[in-house]
């Protein structure tokens, strides 16, 4: 089956057949491994590739429609009669029982030699559809990866916002401890101590909360992978994100690497063909016929000796061509062709409007991935200034030299820092991945 080349395209990403088994058993799931297994399982391409298997058998015999059809008949009849005759001399002529058997076969074949060129442009439509069903599991197999990785890299994003909140529970529970302790030596107030407390009890419903997002975004991945949910593991730490896409590579030669646009290309091949298909309706047709027949009739009595015989047998070989020459069928031929020829117009339409959303999302997602990595930049230092911050506040409240609500400020200030930072590192790598799933190179 062709559609078997396909799969050739996954087979740096299939890292084992039995992956889903041996992950019951390991602590930790690679990106990689989450596509690998993905694609192994995902209902989604296996379906693709169910709905591909009828049009793979059928091209596997597309050429059979260039070879003859021979068929075999055979009929036996057994006949128990009473006949009654009666002749110009007027004599009558009467029997009972009498008992026919007869016995026909015939071996027929029938060629078509030449039919308006249909055989050759049937096997072409065969042709274009085996691609379109390569294509529509490719396509599959491009949205499948880019979901996982999305979902993936979710839940990285999660475990770093929960490292966050985990961080700022440390630092309520400091800012409690430092202020309990002002106000035993008589240095603090009361409301700090309970402010302190109430933004420890946030952070931790708030810890709380974020496990239970943790657990929902795996429960999203391991059906995409399509294992148990009952299956547990830790991902990475780390938004693993490129740098090096360049908008000139991305459209450049789009049309040959967009399944998408493959796809709406090749259907306005198949509707050149039916352009081809109505027109070849206007020639003739010429058919080589055959057939060897067999018959054999026996009477065990007949009513007239002379007319009829107790036994015949017939047996011989014919052979002919046949040709069929249409000269006018109501119009119909030349409306089949101009209904084709708006199919072909439309389509191409359709491929251009497509071609130009492409084009614009790719467009849109690029700046969005620029941005992202000037913003990503921008981030990153504002958490390096917010956590040195922070450091010096914490020393001025033990000093004394700070307030409480300064020191409660600047924690606050880097959580705010941190969570911008993972969030649009995240946003960096959804834009990264769409960019590669318009160009049709998630998978190579």
């Amino acid at each position: 089956m062709r559609n078997a080349g396909l799969l050739k395209l996954m087979g740096g990403l299939l890292l084992s057949v039995g992956f889903h088994q041996h992950l019951f058993a390991q602590d930790s799931l690679s990106i990689e491994e989450a596509i690998a297994t993905s694609l192994s399982n995902n209902y989604d391409i296996l379906i693709s590739r169910q709905d591909s298997a009828p049009i793979a058998i059928n091209n596997d015999y597309r050429n059979a429609v260039f070879l003859p059809t021979i068929n075999a008949s055979s009929t036996i009849l057994f006949n128990h009669n009473a006949q009654k005759q009666r002749f110009t001399d007027g004599s009558d002529r009467k029997r009972t029982g009498i008992r026919t058997s007869n016995f026909n076969s015939a071996i027929n074949l029938n060629w078509t030699l030449f039919d308006g060129l249909r055989m050759f442009i049937l096997r072409d439509q065969l042709d274009v559809a085996i691609r379109q069903g390569n294509l529509t599991i490719k396509n599959q197999v491009i949205s499948s990866i880019s979901e996982v990785i999305k979902t993936y890299y979710d839940i990285v994003r999660q475990k770093q916002l929960l490292k966050n909140i985990e961080e700022q529970m440390g630092l309520s529970a400091d800012r409690l401890r430092l202020a309990q302790y002002k106000l035993d030596i008589g240095a603090g107030i009361r409301p700090d101590v309970l402010q302190a407390q109430i933004d420890y009890n946030t952070q931790k419903a708030l810890q709380i909360n974020q496990l239970s997002v943790i657990d929902q975004r795996k429960q999203t991945l391991n059906r995409l992978m399509n294992i148990a949910p009952s299956v547990n593991y830790q991902v990475s730490d780390t938004i693993i994100v490129r740098n090096d896409l360049v908008l000139g590579d991305l459209l450049n030669n789009i049309t040959e690497t967009s399944p998408a646009l493959q796809l709406a290309r090749s259907n306005m091949e198949l509707a050149f063909l039916d352009v081809r298909e109505a027109r070849a309706a206007r020639l003739p047709t010429l058919a080589f016929t055959s057939a060897y027949n067999f018959s054999r009739n026996t009477n065990n009595t007949v009513i007239n000796p002379v007319a009829q015989a107790l036994f015949s047998l017939n047996k011989g070989f014919n052979y002919g061509l046949t040709a069929s020459v249409p000269i006018f069928n109501r119009f119909a031929v030349k409306q089949q062709i101009l209904q084709a020829q708006l199919s072909v117009h439309y389509l191409r339409l359709q491929l251009d409007n497509q071609q130009a959303i492409l084009q614009t999302d790719i467009l849109n997602n690029y700046r969005s991935y620029t941005a992202q990595q000037q913003i990503v930049m921008v981030h990153d230092s504002s958490a390096v200034l917010a956590r040195e911050n922070l450091l010096i506040e914490r020393e001025r409240y033990r000093l004394g030299v700070t307030t409480f609500i300064e020191l409660r400020q600047a924690e606050e200030n880097l959580s705010n820092a941190l969570y911008n930072a993972i969030t649009t590192r995240y946003n960096l790598k959804i834009a990264e991945t769409e960019l590669l799933r318009l160009k049709g190179i998630l998978v190579r």
